[in-house]
């Protein structure tokens, strides 16, 4: 009896540790989500300066500036004619549910649907392990940044990588694959995988850019050559575009880390409940066991002292 009240006190004492645990992880993914969220928001005003100078670019060379574009897509899409890079973001840790699942069934469902030659680099260990499962050659895995202040060294190595591969002779298509924050109300997922083309820049979007108005009286001029000008203002976008990417998927890792803490902690919860009200039925049992043995013990004694009384009695008269 003892020996299984002590297996309930340590079962107890271990779920309690690791509800400190699962608590403590709630508490940094809270409030990881709330860095990431808020560099994503951080960026909007600088992504409307580099549209604004995108815009004026376009307006000021017309559109003879866009065929000396990097990476522009050529004229005749013919298999082999472009090569098409992705950059799939997942995780480096676990208990995340099935955020990396997600966005790697995703990515490979649409890359199956694209033509021609694809380059992938994966960003987390986790989700590079399931691209390989799935039979995707990779060119490169990354680590995922800690912080908001290291995903700015990601993004150079991932245009460093992209910028340099061997076959860069070849036009790259550049796509990238990750999992964003849902705002949908009713929506049962806290995110959604998504893509977006990144290079070459979308001839709508270029088109958007050249009619909004300058917000100011004085009219930009474009310094330094337009061309050079040009690929500067491209490469802010791309290293933006990534960095907003990559921001909103450790977001959406921080928030299914967090609703899975708070589910294992919702467990913990009912696990503990539980096994205290074992050990309380237990105790109780052992308690009413010592009871009923003190009070088995009192009567045998009283009808052995009574039983003695008459004896000497009898033996008097």
């Amino acid at each position: 009896m003892s020996n299984t009240t002590a297996s309930l006190r340590r079962k107890i004492a271990s779920a309690g540790d690791l509800q400190s645990v699962v608590r403590t992880m709630k508490a940094l993914a809270a409030s990881s989500i709330g860095q990431y969220e808020q560099s994503v928001r951080a960026l909007a005003d600088y992504y409307r300066t580099v549209e604004l100078a995108l815009g004026a670019c376009f307006r000021a060379s017309g559109p003879a500036l866009l065929s000396s574009e990097p990476n522009a897509r050529p004229a005749h899409n013919a298999i082999g004619s472009v090569v098409f890079g992705s950059v799939v973001f997942g995780s480096d840790q676990g208990l995340v549910g099935q955020f990396n699942e997600v966005v790697a069934d995703f990515a490979i469902e649409t890359l199956a649907a694209l033509p021609g030659k694809s380059e992938v680099w994966a960003v987390g260990e986790r989700v590079h392990a399931r691209l390989v499962d799935a039979g995707v050659s990779l060119k490169n895995v990354f680590s995922v940044p800690n912080s908001v202040k290291t995903i700015g060294s990601l993004v150079g190595e991932i245009l460093v990588e992209t910028e340099t591969r061997p076959s860069a002779v070849v036009p790259l298509e550049l796509h990238l694959f990750y999992n964003r924050a849902t705002t949908a109300s009713g929506s049962s997922s806290i995110y959604a995988p998504v893509t977006q083309r990144l290079l070459p820049l979308d001839e709508g979007w270029r088109r958007e850019l050249v009619e909004v108005p300058w917000p100011t009286a004085r009219l930009p001029e474009v310094l330094g050559g337009d061309t050079a000008t040009l690929r500067a203002l491209i490469r802010e976008y791309l290293f933006i575009s990534l960095f907003r990417a990559c921001a909103e998927s450790l977001a959406s890792e921080n928030a299914s880390r967090l609703s899975a803490m708070q589910r294992a902690d919702k467990n913990i919860d009912d696990l503990l409940e539980e096994l205290n009200g074992s050990f309380r039925r237990l105790r109780q049992s052992s308690i009413d066991e010592e009871l009923f043995d003190v009070i088995s013990g009192v009567e045998a004694l009283s009808k052995g002292s009574a039983l003695t009384t008459e004896t000497r009695r009898g033996g008097t008269s």
